[in-house]
């Protein structure tokens, strides 16, 4: 059986991480390299890094940040914000990213899913759908959610699938930061038509709700910010309580708790 995962993210603004709710009010949380560093040594299983106002701001992604936190550790690290381009993925890769998270770039030009899978391998390639329903249906969100796209979010993941997406990060708007629980109904229809691993993220508040999220077929990895930054949840903690429900999880050697 493959392990799930437990991943936790930096959201980082001007050189700081950041968080807030529903993609708003957004407050100074700490050094991402500190950070980086804690997960690294935590049993996280991966780690993302958004520069998440790179897009808004028409930018490239801060990679003087990046260079340091890749230097931090030794897990898979996904990184995202302002990528447009094939020069922004080999940027980001150079600066030590495992994987390239695409979001508003790609809906404004859905072939670099295509050319990044090409060049790169749909392994690196992994498709960020901001995710909010509107009169009853779940639209794609673009520049970090402040525009309504329009775009079916069940036919924008089937499509990026097809064009060469290997991974899915389902970020629901309207349960981030709430801290009541994943959005499970709706990660269920994207992985009804979404045959790749999805990793859920938005409204993760305690460790039920990861237990309840990893009892939903095609999910396969919870993403979580606040929760791990304040150490509401801490993730040796929490990858031994998942294992005692019966998910398989990677632990450290003999099952040990890797905060002590």
């Amino acid at each position: 059986m493959i392990t799930k995962r437990i991943i936790p993210c930096l959201d980082v603004r001007d050189g700081r991480v950041v968080k807030g709710v529903n993609f708003e009010g957004l407050r100074d949380m700490a050094d991402p390299v500190e950070m980086a560093r804690y997960y690294n040594r935590s049993g996280a299983d991966e780690l993302v890094f958004y520069d998440i106002t790179a897009s808004v701001e028409k930018r490239a992604l801060f990679t003087d940040v990046l260079r340091r936190v890749a230097s931090e550790i030794f897990i898979p690290l996904t990184v995202g914000g302002g990528i447009n381009t094939l020069d922004d993925f080999d940027r980001v890769l150079k600066c030590g990213a495992d994987k390239v998270s695409v979001n508003s770039g790609a809906i404004r030009s859905p072939a670099l899913i295509d050319e990044a899978a090409r060049r790169y391998g749909s392994q690196c390639v992994v498709l960020s759908m901001d995710v909010r329903r509107v009169d009853g249906e779940l639209h794609i969100f673009a520049r970090g959610g402040r525009d309504d796209t329009g775009i079916d979010a069940l036919e924008w993941a089937r499509q990026g699938v097809e064009r060469g997406a290997g991974e899915l990060v389902v970020n629901s708007i309207d349960t981030d930061g709430v801290k009541n629980g994943f959005d499970l109904e709706m990660l269920d229809a994207i992985a009804a038509v979404a045959p790749v691993p999805i990793i859920a993220s938005g409204g993760a508040g305690c460790m039920e709700d990861f237990a309840r999220l990893f009892t939903h077929p095609g999910i396969d990895a919870g993403l979580a910010a606040s929760i791990f930054h304040t150490r509401q949840v801490e993730i040796g903690q929490l990858k031994q309580y998942l294992a005692r429900q019966g998910v398989e999880m990677r632990l450290a050697k003999g099952g040990a708790d890797l905060w002590n």
